[in-house]
């Protein structure tokens, strides 16, 4: 029988998940406020994602929303309540955590570009804002037919700050990001996958996502996290600095168990058993 877990935070406003047999679901689940995120949702979306940093076993994951939308982004109402404590959010802003990368604001986010085992956001409805930017932070998005996407912050006289940085300029080209930065303009599924926001445009993301996190599982783990890992480190790079990566990270892969198995398996014509 499939092995499974489940958990649901205390927080008022939850993040649910779920993991079978090394595909974990991550589920923000406010969907009568269409996920926008508060003060526990960004605590427990981090929380999630750190479990999941320690997690054996896993080998990807589906960031989705409950009910008919991802993430309308930050609540109106969190937001509000910053304004009386301006000088600490400042500070806040400007203070790393100890690993010296994201601050508070951003490592809801950054957090699954970290996970080295993919993350597949499964995308309904809105995203906008910090929904977007939680997107962005997966490796891929799959996004629903009536879906609409927003760089939203400048609606409300911001800049995105919550690691759009490390995501968007492996995406699309820097005179349509400061378009749509610029004017917050709201997109179509089919937009935002022309100018490189989605990945794919389908029916039902959620059941695509499941299906695409099976075909990936499929593959040697250490194929799959090294794929990763080399376009992560290396896709904005000068030319000629990747080079020296290709080789330390296949160098790690090539003749280990599961890529061994994994030609055997092909000479064989069967599926692969990894460990």
């Amino acid at each position: 029988p499939p092995r499974s877990t489940q958990s649901r935070s205390s927080a008022a406003s939850d993040v649910y998940k779920r993991q079978v047999d090394g595909l974990a679901t991550v589920s923000l689940n406010r969907p009568e406020k269409r996920n926008a995120l508060t003060e526990e949702l960004f605590n427990a979306l981090y929380e999630a994602g750190v479990s999941l940093q320690q997690t054996p076993g896993l080998r990807a994951v589906i960031i989705t929303g409950a009910g008919a939308d991802f993430c309308a982004g930050i609540d109106l109402q969190f937001l509000q309540s910053l304004l009386p404590r301006l000088d600490e959010i400042r500070a806040e802003m400007r203070n790393l955590n100890q690993k010296g990368v994201a601050n508070w604001f951003q490592r809801p986010c950054y957090i699954w570009r970290e996970l080295q085992v993919p993350v597949i956001a499964a995308i309904d409805g809105v995203c906008i804002g910090a929904g977007l930017q939680l997107a962005l932070c997966a490796d891929i998005r799959l996004v629903g037919l009536n879906t609409r996407m927003s760089i939203m912050e400048a609606k409300w006289g911001l800049i995105p700050d919550m690691g759009i940085t490390q995501a968007l300029p492996q995406l699309m080209r820097v005179d349509q990001a400061k378009e749509l930065m610029m004017t917050a303009r709201m997109m179509t599924a089919e937009t935002a996958q022309q100018v490189g926001l989605a990945t794919r445009v389908v029916e039902d993301p959620l059941a695509t996502a499941q299906h695409l996190a099976s075909e990936i599982m499929s593959r040697s783990p250490e194929a799959v996290n090294g794929s990763k890992a080399l376009i992560d480190q290396t896709w904005t790079l000068p030319m000629g600095e990747g080079l020296a990566i290709e080789g330390a990270l296949q160098a790690d892969i090539i003749g280990t168990p599961n890529q061994m198995e994994s030609v055997m398996a092909g000479m064989s014509k069967r599926a692969p058993l990894f460990n």
